[in-house]
């Protein structure tokens, strides 16, 4: 049996992982990977996170398993850090994932056996893996246009026409904040719009929010969610602790669905049992247990938001560099808009050809669509950066 499977196709950022680390060039750059690095291009342990783990370790007296859906207590403060009090607390079903890709997965299998015919509509471009995992569940799947590449922003008249044909029934997956792959997001004025379509349509928003608080803010990263939810009859949220809590390998995500009522809830919350003890019955806890610990402590999430606007403040600085320093290089204000996207990722506008060049004679590594990772830099690498990239002819 096993000799009949077929080789499957590598991930391209996981293979330009494995080149950048084959590099021998000691002045190489890796903006590839979707990891959050600080200037000394480490992942840090957060400091509320480290002090949780230590107070765990005092007070943590068993390793069995929470329940199918992880601690209610954990549900209960991410519902509080995406949705606030938008929506009553009741009507929200939530199963706890191994990580923000799990509750995508979850979500995606949650439509399915709600309606298998179901459309699913994603952003183009979006997530890779957003594609890839809708591939392997053989989705019914449709794109509406996002991204101008030559303004380096929002095509939101495009969109729109585009969402004009959803259909009742369909579902529409957006990016909360700092969309990736191209750091661009959706005014507060046209996430109304959007959510005016959909009711309009009868079709299902899904909201997969990954960087809360690596953009504008906690509170104002939120807003797109928190809008949509209280306004469409129901709206299904994949959330990831990755970033914005650091806790990449404790594999920390949510998923929550908004229904109309308690009633709805509570057939929802039994399917998202049921799911979760198909796929791999109790999600992991630890994450989750330090995310709880650090959302419900006074101190520790004053220190949290702390540490964490620090790090948004230091890739906004980046992006400033970069624009500025590529505004001297060229005379020309075309990378500005590095400055106005958000989050960890930008579209850079290079060919694949201008990206190969980057890494072949720089030693600049990013993702052939030319995404890159500003989280990758540092105050000294970016004027390296834009040299190359002036150089190539970006």
């Amino acid at each position: 049996m096993l000799e009949k499977l077929n080789q499957q196709p590598e991930d391209k950022i996981l293979m330009l992982m494995g080149l950048f680390k084959a590099d021998p060039r000691t002045d190489k750059i890796d903006l590839g990977v979707g990891v959050y690095r600080d200037a000394s291009g480490v992942t840090p342990v957060m400091r509320a996170v480290k002090e949780a783990e230590r107070q765990l370790w005092d007070v943590e007296t068993t390793k069995s398993y929470t329940g199918l859906t992880g601690d209610p207590a954990y549900a209960d403060a991410m519902r509080n850090l995406v949705l606030g009090n938008v929506v009553k607390a009741e009507n929200v079903a939530a199963a706890a994932t191994p990580g923000g890709t799990g509750a995508v997965r979850q979500a995606f299998e949650l439509i399915q056996m709600g309606d298998m015919g179901a459309k699913l509509w994603l952003s183009d471009p979006t997530w890779p893996n957003h594609v890839t995992i809708t591939k392997h569940l053989n989705m019914s799947t449709a794109t509406y246009r996002y991204f101008d590449n030559e303004a380096r922003a929002v095509d939101f008249g495009a969109m729109m026409d585009d969402l004009e044909g959803v259909s009742a029934g369909d579902v529409v997956l957006l990016h909360g904040c700092c969309h990736n792959p191209t750091g661009a997001n959706l005014t507060l004025p046209e996430w109304q719009a959007v959510a005016d379509l959909l009711i309009a349509k009868g079709a299902t928003p899904m909201i997969d929010i990954a960087y809360q608080g690596f953009g504008d803010g906690l509170e104002e990263d939120a807003a797109g969610v928190r809008y949509i939810s209280s306004t469409c009859p129901e709206t299904l949220i994949a959330a990831s602790c990755s970033k914005n809590f650091g806790v990449y390998r404790e594999r920390t995500g949510l998923l929550m669905a908004v229904t109309p009522d308690a009633a709805a809830r509570g057939i929802v919350q039994g399917n998202l049992s049921h799911l979760n003890r198909q796929n791999y019955s109790f999600p992991p806890d630890h994450g989750a247990r330090l995310v709880t610990m650090i959302l419900n402590d006074d101190a520790l999430r004053a220190d949290w938001q702390a540490e964490l606007e620090d790090m948004r403040q230091g890739m906004l600085d980046l992006r400033e560099q970069l624009a500025g320093e590529l505004q001297r290089l060229t005379g020309s204000d075309h990378f500005g808009f590095l400055a106005q996207h958000r989050g960890m990722f930008s579209r850079l506008g290079a060919t694949p050809e201008q990206v190969l060049k980057l890494r072949e004679d720089y030693g600049i590594y990013m993702v052939g669509d030319s995404r890159m990772n500003i989280a990758g830099l540092n105050a000294e690498s970016v004027p390296v950066l834009a040299r190359a990239i002036a150089d190539v002819g970006v």
